[in-house]
């Protein structure tokens, strides 16, 4: 379905910059808008993916959550990922090359206007971690053997890349062509598209951890899989929900009773229920820009007829699922 809601700079430059882009709220354009003949019409966001890194069935659970899917497999189970279409310039990015990279790939060529497209024009890395950038491999000697696809990464990631194999090789070989970015200069991926890192506390073993800000000719959407706490960012995450159009946030845990009530810093998620909570004062118009993603295969929001998915819709945020498409 579409939903539609009605190099370097100095430091105050920066500011003023990413000020901008933070705290102007999202644009709700008439029909007129909508009906110009121009390269800025069908841009949209496609949902490629909303499972954790691992995947569901995730590899040895042999619980209930995973038991049944060994032997009947859900199509929807796909790592989280966000596929951007720009079908008036005939460009397609990914944010995330998960280990479903190969399918995911397929989906957003499938819904593209350019369907014989073999490869995206840019993909951006939101941190390294298994479920985030692995897919990378699908592009190397042994596969697709792609030319120089730009992958958009930030400094220590690049770095990590550019030392560690295999990764190593697909740029030694120019599979991928790395694009440093840097945390909150937006990129002017085209005319059509604007990109912002942001980064965010979370486990940083080899790299840095980012959301982005990606704004198309109409809306902006927020994109943040991995984050430790809200209430450890700098940012107020309730706020800035109101300067988007989508917000596409962690939901990897539902409550801490889906982990068993471990110490939730070995793994650190803002639980739903936390987010729900945070969220609660907020508006119905604010409320519904709101989408959880990224879900343990333990998480039963993943089955859309839970008790879990049904609180979420009951209190006025949304789910993502695989194939949802977002106007851009």
């Amino acid at each position: 379905m579409l939903y539609s809601f009605h190099k370097k700079h100095s430091m105050k430059q920066l500011f003023i910059l990413f000020s901008a882009i933070l705290f102007t709220g999202p644009s709700y354009h008439s029909q007129t808008i909508h009906e110009k003949s121009s390269s800025q019409e069908n841009v949209k966001i496609i949902i490629l993916g909303n499972v954790q890194d691992a995947g569901s069935p995730q590899i040895g659970c042999r619980k209930e959550c995973c038991m049944d899917l060994w032997k009947h497999p859900k199509q929807d189970r796909k790592v989280s990922s966000l596929g951007v279409i720009d079908n008036g310039l005939q460009k397609n990015y990914i944010f995330d090359a998960t280990p479903d990279f190969t399918q995911q790939l397929q989906l957003l060529m499938d819904h593209s206007a350019v369907p014989k497209k073999t490869v995206p024009d840019g993909i951006f890395i939101t941190h390294a971690h298994i479920g985030h950038y692995t897919g990378l491999m699908f592009l190397g000697k042994e596969a697709m053997n792609s030319k120089a696809v730009t992958v958009y990464t930030m400094p220590r990631l690049k770095k990590f890349f550019e030392t560690n194999g295999p990764w190593s090789q697909l740029i030694r070989l120019n599979n991928i062509a790395p694009y440093e970015m840097q945390n909150e200069v937006p990129i002017k991926v085209n005319s059509n598209l604007e990109v912002t890192p942001i980064q965010v506390p979370h486990r940083d073993e080899y790299s840095e951890t980012v959301g982005f800000i990606i704004k198309g000719p109409h809306k902006k959407t927020l994109f943040i899989p991995d984050i430790d706490k809200w209430n450890k960012w700098k940012y107020n995450i309730a706020e800035l929900i109101k300067t988007v159009d989508y917000a596409f946030l962690d939901g990897t845990f539902y409550d801490s009773e889906e982990i068993g009530y471990r110490n939730i810093e070995d793994i650190p998620h803002p639980f739903v229920v936390e987010s729900m909570e945070l969220f609660k004062n907020l508006s119905p118009e604010y409320k519904k820009r709101i989408f959880f993603i990224h879900f343990n295969h333990s998480n039963k929001i993943l089955n859309q007829d839970s008790k879990q998915s049904k609180q979420v819709i009951e209190k006025g945020f949304n789910i993502a699922r695989l194939g949802d498409e977002f106007e851009l």
